[in-house]
């Protein structure tokens, strides 16, 4: 089963470019600072308007990723010399084992910029090259550049079961002319 573990440089126009890699044990520190580093909106849209606070074990747990058969991409910039986290993007497999999964947040001051595209379409390419067939996520009716996103990425926008509060996005990976390239394994350490 093919794991995207390289690490990649994206250009983003202006002179600007990202790195978007797997996140790691020891990058529990950039997880924190973005977390909270997150305004108030995004943080409602991240969450889903549940009133979250993480704890240090929540945040350790989502930088330990089984990626036998999860993923999480982290954006990162280097700004004076330091890694800076700007956007991530995870799915977990659901019980049936060829369905995931996905959520993804973007720094406020990033958003707009093609970080949340950039980060999302990776995403959906590691998916296909796991053998996962269908990628979907539940996202606030009230989230409009989220689903707006979706849409332009080829996602379905369905109804949600729980209501009219949220919506359902969902892609099916098994359609011809999918991108499913995946990154090569590279070692994690440092």
């Amino acid at each position: 089963m093919p794991v995207c573990q390289t690490t990649i440089s994206v250009p983003l126009g202006l002179g600007r470019s990202i790195t978007v890699r797997p996140i790691r044990p020891e990058d529990i520190d950039l997880e924190t600072e973005f977390d909270q580093n997150l305004s108030q909106q995004s943080r409602y849209h991240r969450f889903l308007g549940a009133g979250i606070k993480p704890t240090p074990e929540w945040l350790d747990k989502l930088v330990r990723v089984d990626f036998s058969r999860d993923m999480a991409l982290i954006a990162t910039v280097t700004v004076e010399d330091r890694e800076t986290q700007i956007g991530v993007a995870r799915y977990v497999r659901l019980k049936d084992g060829i369905s995931c999964e996905f959520a993804i947040a973007v720094a406020d001051t990033w958003q707009g910029c093609g970080v949340g595209r950039q980060l999302l379409q990776k995403l959906i390419d590691c998916a296909a090259a796991s053998g996962i067939v269908r990628i979907e996520g539940d996202v606030l009716s009230i989230n409009r550049p989220m689903l707006g996103l979706a849409s332009r990425l080829g996602f379905r926008i369905l109804a949600h079961p729980d209501g009219a509060e949220l919506k359902r996005v969902a892609m099916e990976l098994r359609s011809e002319g999918r991108s499913a390239a995946a990154f090569q394994p590279e070692s994690s350490a440092r």
